[in-house]
């Protein structure tokens, strides 16, 4: 467990510019709220706690703790940064802010793996893709994360290789699938 005790805590990382979008995804609307706060309740539920990512005056005001991003310019990895910065737990579940179709027990099933890995990293992978933004870290990747923003390593992918980390194989792909496009949002 964390030195405050907590063995879980959840994250969900908006801080994108949703360029290919036209307009903030994270705010789009999902099931009578927007698809952030779909998102940040799933997490919640999963994890008992969540902390969104990203500009407070964004999203300051939908009910949520709210971090900006420690170190700016460096991409989700700045985001999971942040996370790891801030929590006590010893496992940090941390998930996009675009997949609208991540769903509780999904999360959950990531949390539940990961505490029987023996790993820093638990990472879901469909078709022999992982995706290190809707995955679990430990607490103690921290310095990780930090040497890799030093060394300018912002690709997540590169950033979980550095880490000893675990694949859960997902033969589902829907929760994992994100949207980016206006395409892609009218689409799912």
């Amino acid at each position: 467990m964390g030195p405050g005790g907590e063995k879980t805590a959840g994250f969900v990382l908006a801080g994108g510019a949703s360029r290919r979008m036209g307009r903030d995804k994270a705010l789009l609307p999902l099931d009578g709220a927007t698809m952030i706060e779909q998102i940040a309740g799933r997490v919640r539920a999963a994890a008992g706690s969540v902390t969104i990512i990203g500009p407070v005056e964004k999203y300051g005001k939908l009910g949520f703790p709210v971090l900006p991003d420690a170190v700016e310019g460096c991409g989700p990895l700045g985001g999971v940064y942040t996370a790891l910065a801030n929590t006590h737990a010893e496992w940090n579940l941390i998930v996009a802010c675009d997949m609208p179709e991540v769903t509780v027990e999904f999360l959950v099933s990531l949390l539940q793996a990961a505490a029987v890995a023996q790993a820093d990293c638990l990472v879901p992978e469909t078709d022999g893709q992982t995706d290190p933004l809707c995955a679990v870290y430990r607490g103690s990747v921290l310095a990780a994360a930090e040497s890799a923003i030093h060394r300018k390593l912002f690709k997540m992918q590169d950033f979980v290789s550095t880490l000893h980390f675990v694949r859960m194989p997902v033969f589902d792909q829907r929760p994992l699938k994100n949207v980016n496009t206006p395409a892609q949002w009218s689409a799912r």
